[in-house]
């Protein structure tokens, strides 16, 4: 089977979506469960990347040492170290907002994406993808509605998070032109693994007996999150699994009320609807630009 032929199957596409959009709703929702346990940001953010290190060894006892070979070693170590800052910021402001909010919020990842590959990697932006990511970011405005309502310190650390997850994606664009996704999400956590052990001593706290499992399950949580997301992508066009990504707000707001009893106002769902229809249609005016210039490179076959 051919892989344009693998990547025609948008019911198979949208049930691993769906499945990976409840499953990183449920990582989210573990981060905000340790936080209010007690457990501080730094050791949560060092426990998350140790058991996902764990979660990954039989893919590395299936690879063998081809898993941690590379020659991108520099944009690693940078990929990394903005990574550790994204996920820092990221579990400390879930220790102080509601989970909805959080994943509200964070749909601004993709659009700071853009502008970061314009700046960086030299991508051309043209002038509808820029109003469609002004867009987004009035989206954002509607959340936070500064000066009308007070911003909590927690909202603002989650908009950094999104800022440096921004930055993350373009390093990991760059990473992926050489390595597989396998070997960059295994690559990058070992790397963090250790250096996040350093701050996280310094504050280490012996979670209760009974906050174990839920530690535990961020490893696997966490990774299978990213599987079924890498198979989403696998089964179908980009612009079809990025229209299914809004899903991760109704799966947060629900394992928040649940578990907390925490309910989002109607600004946060209009607000996080702007943000996701403006990354929508980037995705899909992204994805008609590829085709447009795979169709202009093609040789075409003589006349007859």
């Amino acid at each position: 089977m051919s892989h344009t032929e693998r990547r025609n199957d948008p019911i198979a596409g949208a049930l691993w979506m769906l499945l990976s959009c409840a499953l990183i709703a449920g990582v989210a929702t573990l981060g905000r469960y340790v936080a209010v346990s007690g457990v501080p940001p730094m050791q949560a953010v060092f426990l998350r990347l140790f058991f996902a290190v764990i979660t990954m060894l039989p893919l590395l006892a299936w690879r063998g040492r081809s898993l941690a070979s590379t020659g991108q070693w520099k944009v690693y170590i940078v990929r990394s170290a903005i990574g550790l800052f994204a996920m820092t910021t990221w579990f400390t402001g879930l220790s102080l907002i509601p989970v909805g909010e959080v994943t509200a919020i964070s749909f601004l990842a993709p659009l700071f994406a853009t502008v970061f590959a314009a700046l960086l990697l030299g991508e051309v932006i043209r002038i509808r993808r820029w109003a469609a990511m002004l867009i987004g970011f009035a989206g954002a405005l509607i959340i936070l509605r500064p000066g009308i309502v007070e911003t909590s310190l927690g909202t603002w650390l989650i908009v950094v998070s999104a800022i440096t997850m921004g930055l993350s994606t373009t390093f990991i664009k760059r990473l992926t032109n050489a390595d597989d996704p396998d070997k960059v999400v295994f690559i990058s956590t070992l790397l963090m693994t250790p250096v996040m052990l350093i701050p996280a001593l310094y504050v280490w706290e012996w979670p209760p007996l009974d906050v174990w499992p839920y530690l535990m399950l961020f490893g696997p949580l966490a990774t299978f999150g990213h599987v079924t997301l890498a198979r989403a992508f696998a089964a179908t066009e980009a612009s079809v699994v990025m229209g299914l990504d809004f899903a991760r707000l109704p799966f947060a707001v629900f394992y928040g009320f649940v578990v907390f009893g925490e309910i989002i106002d109607l600004w946060t769902w209009i607000g996080a609807a702007v943000i996701f229809g403006s990354t929508v249609y980037i995705a899909r005016r992204e994805a008609v630009l590829k085709k447009e210039l795979s169709a202009a490179q093609t040789p075409r076959a003589p006349g007859l």
